[in-house]
């Protein structure tokens, strides 16, 4: 009888065993099967690639759909891939979209001795030609747009057309030295603080709270040596006149996308521009691609067939 007994609880214990087994391995297919469906439906999933830029710096991007012209995706100071994520949704069901993280920003490397705009523009450039497209669109956000000035005179047989958003507002604008300082001042004496400073400026109590402080603690987090030199960058273009400069030389049509919180001095822009429009969202800010996309993303629809158009 005790023989019996034990038998009998071995064969339970050996069942359980068995319909454990059974279950765990179909919990395994099914979740194999839902991470497979999640990631793609092709099977494959676009994962960040790598390409080195002229210095060697390793320059992060991402590649999203099919089709020409390619649009290229360039952020701002302090800013990175994310900043466009309310675009490549909409963007990439048409057009092979590219979103790049600049050296120093987002994954890419930080090795690098000064952040200008022409080293930025050889990021675009070493990207570009890593992706093999011919038919480019660039489009640049704040000092993007300075960045994306210098890759297309890189570029002039592949660059059709540049989009500023929230940039190009007046790229003769004279900056003066005293002007200059004041406004790096505060970054210089408390980065984290003086960022917030500087950010609250360009955001709008009609937009998302939480949205604006996610940017203000994003971009006051940046590394403060990278930042600060990109800035200088940046800003002392105005002071020694290339940012208008540039223009001479990539007579291709241009266009901005920009909110209503300053004038646009449309006759400075076109004494330097091949062609040169824009298109003005009330009410917004200087993250608009991100607090009102569907706003943005309609004006940039019509940015790009206008550039087309004048191709």
């Amino acid at each position: 009888m005790k023989n019996i007994v034990i038998k009998n609880s071995s064969l339970r214990i050996w069942n359980t065993i068995q319909r454990t087994r059974f279950t765990s391995i179909c919990v395994l297919i099914l979740v194999a099967l839902l991470l497979f469906t999640v990631c793609d439906a092709k099977g494959q999933t676009e994962w960040p690639q790598v390409v080195e830029s002229k210095d060697g710096t390793p320059i992060s991007y991402e590649v999203h759909g099919t089709g020409e012209p390619t649009l290229v995706f360039v952020h701002g100071l302090s800013c990175d891939t994310r900043y466009w994520c309310k675009q490549i949704p909409a963007f990439s069901q048409k057009h092979k979209l590219v979103v790049i993280d600049l050296a120093g920003h987002g994954h890419s490397g930080i090795e690098r001795d000064t952040f200008s705009m022409q080293s930025f523009g050889e990021d675009v450039k070493s990207v570009v030609e890593a992706i093999g497209s011919e038919d480019i669109i660039l489009i640049g956000h704040s000092m993007g747009g300075a960045v994306i000035a210098e890759a297309a005179r890189l570029m002039p047989k592949r660059v059709k057309g540049l989009i500023g958003v929230e940039t190009y507002e007046n790229i003769e604008y004279p900056l003066s030295n005293e002007e200059f300082n004041m406004m790096m001042a505060p970054l210089k004496k408390n980065f984290k603080s003086g960022t917030r400073q500087f950010v609250q400026q360009m955001l709008s109590q009609n937009t998302d709270d939480q949205l604006n402080e996610w940017i203000k603690a994003d971009m006051s987090a940046a590394p403060s040596s990278i930042a600060l030199s990109a800035m200088e960058e940046y800003m002392s273009q105005y002071i020694t006149g290339h940012t208008a400069k540039i223009f001479d030389s990539i007579q291709i049509p241009v266009m901005a996308i920009s909110c209503d919180m300053w004038p646009i001095d449309y006759e400075a822009n076109r004494r330097h521009m091949s062609s040169f429009d824009a298109i003005v969202i009330k009410d917004a800010d200087h993250f608009l691609m991100m607090n009102r996309s569907d706003e943005f993303n309609k004006a940039l629809k019509q940015a790009i067939k206008s550039i087309m158009a004048n191709e």
